[in-house]
């Protein structure tokens, strides 16, 4: 089976990585390929060597000085993106060799031009609805000649119910690598792993931590420098570190270590891959219950708490995760949340593709 998979341009798809998206996109081409498919790759500049990407990009961008002088010149970066997922569109309307096109982009042309390829694609659905990918779905779905060519699945049921108004989807949950990320010893702090931005809140955990009296550990990308230096840097302190963006062998080591994971996002999380990977780890979580999160994160393994719940509730919550069995944490995580489940899940959906448009 050959298959074509188009990543997200915005960040290379390499360690340490940016989020769940890129990291569901390296473990899937590496996935892949251990099951003897025959994976081309496109991805943004900077991305893993080890998976031979095609870069997507278009440099030097050819525009003359009448295009650049232009009143509408968009910012060059969008206009490169732009060209770049164009150019592979066109490419592969000459593929009739591929027998699926997976599109894990957050960019609109992959979708607008589906109808267009000899194969079907299939979109993963990694976030809400955004104001660029929704209408080309939309639109599609309504036309006299539907994109007939166009599958959608999403990271999550919440995830595929926020896309409902547009398309139904399948759900493929994200997966973890559970033989590298291995139950850890525990230990008295807690942790907190995600970009540093409003929306995941970090300074939400330190109020939880404080509350219930343990240190708390942060690590991720400074994704919004002026939220940090505002709400996160000056309460650092010795029952509060931060430990800088880690790697998948460092992150392993600090959340093995840790007590409990705490997950506080402000906004709904299509998946909540950091919580997945705390269950391999053996780490119990504790969570805002925000989008995803409930459908994995179980009695037994974590807490769900409500979004507006005070710091006396955190606590208890807690309290109450830290005694939780570690080797039932890491038990639902290789059950659930493994990377080699997402692999045979996307496989059937591609064998179900193929046979339907006849595809090599």
């Amino acid at each position: 089976m050959r298959v074509v998979i188009l990543a997200a341009a915005r960040h290379p798809i390499a360690e340490p990585f940016a989020g769940g998206l890129e990291s569901l996109t390296w473990h899937l081409v590496r996935g892949l390929r251990r099951q003897g498919v025959d994976v081309s790759f496109f991805a943004g500049p900077g991305s893993d060597p080890a998976l031979g990407a095609t870069p997507l990009d278009v440099e030097p961008l050819r525009l003359s000085h009448t295009a650049r002088s232009d009143a509408s010149m968009v910012p060059e970066a969008w206009l490169r993106e732009h060209h770049a997922y164009l150019q592979v569109m066109l490419a592969l309307q000459q593929r009739p060799d591929v027998a699926v096109v997976h599109n894990n982009s957050l960019h609109h042309l992959p979708v607008a031009m589906a109808g267009s390829l000899p194969s079907p694609v299939l979109t993963t659905l990694h976030t809400p609805p955004t104001p660029w990918l929704e209408p080309a779905i939309e639109i599609g779905a309504r036309s006299r000649n539907p994109l007939r060519h166009s599958h959608f699945v999403a990271v999550s049921e919440h995830t595929a119910r926020s896309w409902a108004h547009v398309t139904p989807a399948h759900v493929v949950h994200n997966g973890v690598d559970v033989d590298r990320w291995v139950e850890g010893p525990g230990g008295d702090d807690l942790v907190w792993v995600g970009r540093l931005v409003p929306e995941k809140a970090p300074h939400r955990a330190i109020a939880m931590a404080r509350a219930a009296g343990r240190r708390l550990r942060l690590a991720g990308p400074v994704g919004d420098a002026d939220y940090f230096t505002r709400h996160v840097a000056g309460e650092l302190g010795d029952d509060v570190e931060y430990v800088g963006h880690l790697g998948t062998d460092g992150l392993v080591a600090l959340v093995g270590a840790s007590a409990a994971m705490l997950v506080t996002p402000e906004w709904d999380e299509p998946y909540g891959l950091v919580a997945a990977e705390s269950l391999a780890c053996g780490t119990p979580v504790v969570a805002l219950d925000r989008g995803g999160l409930r459908e994995f994160v179980v009695p037994g393994v974590g807490l769900l708490l409500p979004r507006d719940c005070d710091d006396a509730a955190a606590a208890e919550a807690v309290a109450a995760a830290v005694d939780l069995d570690r080797a039932a944490c890491r038990a639902h995580a290789v059950v659930a949340c493994s990377v080699d489940r997402m692999v045979e899940s996307y496989l059937g959906i591609y064998e179900s593709l193929s046979a339907m448009s006849g595809a090599a």
